[in-house]
């Protein structure tokens, strides 16, 4: 129970006293109206009441007649039962018919006391109790006849939603006393007890019986609330199996305050595609266009248990990748899952380059190439907590030629990850949001691998939004290799590190940046080669102004590098884009431009043109 009581106020506000004096003109072809003497929300409130503006003489007529009533509710409405207005009226014979209205709004009537009383289970109710606790009406405001209807509509609706079907007002008035002007509000409302959520049933899907039950997430009997119908809902979106989902409270049928609760699905078709594009354009050691394209082919229910399929089929000159993941539910359709997954692809890394005696410079001839299969199987398991653990043990076959040397080195990859993605809605484009995610994986020569290796990495996204317009990204990533010195060259270049691109340092091409090796090739040319680090630490600070609610500017800069023990630098790389939240997700385009020239690569510029969300 909340209840606020005041004697008769001895002290009125003096600024609603005096005369407002203001300004304010609607007009069209046929009326100008014109308001003058009443404050900002005392206008908005004329004007809303006296309806859109007349297209013809008839409507004319019919809105200047009726003006008068109007402007009193308006008047009313908002507390003011003592103004003095005055009308007046320009009808010439050709033209735009003028009304002048000006309001003199009196003295306002204030609120005496508000009384709101609650009885029965509701009052236990945690969720009431903290609406009912922000409620900013009290005594000496302003009568304000939305406010209060606002107040009863509002503890219905979270009353309905939350599970409270037999509850009632027993008093809801306000009495006013126009010669004191002062108004009193009651609101007394009688719950009654609090239903339960009954039996779950499911029509519609082709799974075994019993498969979604796992998905119910709340207990049986649990207390109504429309959030854990709504958590249900989300729990069935994130499945992936279905294209309407219908979850209907059946209160026609409630049996002991119990309501069963029916869920209607329709599954997904067989097999969907999906098809993205992107390039990055510039004059870094990697020079002209690089389109991207992706195709992603996904079968979302294999059969009547749950198992799902995805496979990609991406292309960029000279980086083929294919990639497909055979997903097996266990104990938890969502929460638990084993993943198969094989993949074959041709990746290029840094920058070789060969010396010029003629320009005393080196040139570039090429990149460090690398063909890897690989395959692996994954358990993934979410906790209560929504953090999300894995475990996994992954086979690659990596074949490249390092210093005119062919390497194909075999590694078997023990590894785990833990890691959490928190967002403020579940937009495609979030207005808040974090994500961490912390991984370990280990290949020993015991186990099949040709080294020895422990690899650690840490990645951080964050996200935020200031005044509505204005939102911060930032992105910190860091990584490390544990090796002995003697088998650096045996670790495959997709397991090292390598900076650039455009989740990385923007102003340069994907993975040209990290350490040199310098050295004579078979030719007797003095040789040089980014083989990448031991070491990754990249940071990303980016402000986006919301030009619109779909468009925005951007400005980032991008630092850090991958580096050696013995070569440490530090790159740093600024811009700015322009964003479309389209309705599949945000279509970025960004222009990085490196401020700091290295030894293998020179100052450049890049544009990136990806799709995605950031979380």
């Amino acid at each position: 129970m909340r209840l606020f009581s005041a004697p008769k106020l001895a002290i009125q506000s003096l600024i609603f006293s005096l005369a407002l004096v203001a300004y304010s003109a609607t007009a069209n072809d046929w009326l100008n109206v014109e308001i003058t003497g009443a404050n900002n929300a005392l206008t908005r409130n004329i004007n809303a009441h006296l309806g859109t503006l007349p297209t013809s003489d008839v409507q004319r007529r019919a809105f200047v007649f009726n003006a008068e009533d109007n402007i009193d509710a308006a008047l009313h409405s908002l507390g003011y039962y003592h103004a003095n207005v005055h009308q007046q009226l320009s009808s010439p014979e050709k033209g735009v018919w003028t009304l002048s209205i000006t309001v003199k709004p009196g003295e306002p009537t204030t609120l005496q006391w508000v009384d709101i009383q609650l009885s029965g289970e509701i009052l236990q109710d945690a969720v009431v109790n903290r609406w009912l606790l922000g409620l900013n009406v009290k005594p000496g405001d302003i009568l304000n006849h939305g406010v209060y209807e606002e107040i009863k509509s509002q503890l219905l609706t979270i009353a309905l939603a939350r599970g409270y079907f037999d509850g009632k007002y027993s008093a809801n008035s306000i009495v006013i006393n126009r010669d004191l002007n002062t108004a009193q509000i009651t609101l007394h409302y009688d719950s009654g007890p609090r239903y339960h959520i009954g039996q779950v049933t499911f029509e519609g899907d082709s799974l075994v019986d019993g498969f979604l039950d796992q998905l119910i997430p709340f207990e049986p009997r649990t207390t109504y609330s429309t959030k854990k119908l709504g958590d249900l809902n989300r729990e069935l979106i994130d499945t992936g199996y279905f294209t309407n989902i219908k979850v209907l409270p059946q209160l026609d049928k409630i049996e002991g305050q119990a309501v069963p609760i029916k869920v209607g699905v329709t599954d997904r078709p067989s097999h969907s595609f999906e098809i993205g594009v992107g390039a990055e354009i510039g004059n870094s050691s990697n020079s002209g266009i690089e389109p991207r394209l992706r195709l992603t082919w996904r079968t979302p229910q294999v059969n009547q248990y749950g198992h799902s399929q995805e496979t990609s089929l991406e292309w960029s000159p000279d980086r083929p990748k294919f990639l497909t993941t055979y997903t097996i539910p266990l104990t938890h359709p969502l929460d638990d899952q084993l993943k198969l997954r094989v993949g074959i692809l041709r990746d290029k890394y840094g920058v070789t380059q060969v010396y010029d005696p003629n320009k005393r410079d080196y040139i570039n001839t090429g990149e460090l190439e690398s063909t890897k299969a690989t395959a692996g199987v994954v358990r993934q398991k979410r906790f209560d907590n929504n953090w999300l653990f894995t475990y996994s043990i992954d086979g690659i076959k990596e074949a490249y030629t390092q210093r005119d040397v062919d390497y194909n080195t075999q590694m078997v990859l023990l590894g785990s990850s833990l890691s959490k993605t928190h967002r403020g809605d579940n937009s495609l484009d979030p207005k808040s949001g974090f994500f961490q995610h912390y991984s370990l994986e280990y290949a020993d020569p015991n186990l099949g691998s040709d080294i020895r290796l422990t690899r650690l990495q840490a990645k951080f996204k964050w996200i935020d939004t200031f005044f509505e317009k204005h939102r911060i990204v930032s992105r910190l990533d860091l990584a490390a290799n544990i090796a002995a010195e003697s088998d650096l060259a045996n670790i495959p270049p997709s397991l090292r590190y390598f900076a650039g691109g455009d989740q990385s340092i923007r102003g340069y091409s994907y993975q040209e940046l990290g350490p040199y090796i310098d050295y004579t090739n078979s030719e007797e040319q003095l040789a040089r080669m980014v083989v990448g680090g031991r070491y990754l630490m990249v940071g990303s600070l980016e402000y986006q102004y919301y030009v619109t609610p779909t468009w925005r500017v951007a400005t980032f800069v991008d630092a850090g590098n991958a580096f050696d023990v013995d070569q440490i630098e530090p790159i740093v790389a600024v811009g700015g884009g322009i964003h479309w939240i389209s309705p599949i997700g945000p279509i970025k385009l960004d222009l990085g431009v490196g401020l700091k020239e290295t030894e293998t690569v020179d100052r450049s510029w890049r544009i990136h043109l990806t799709m995605g969300a950031e979380l």
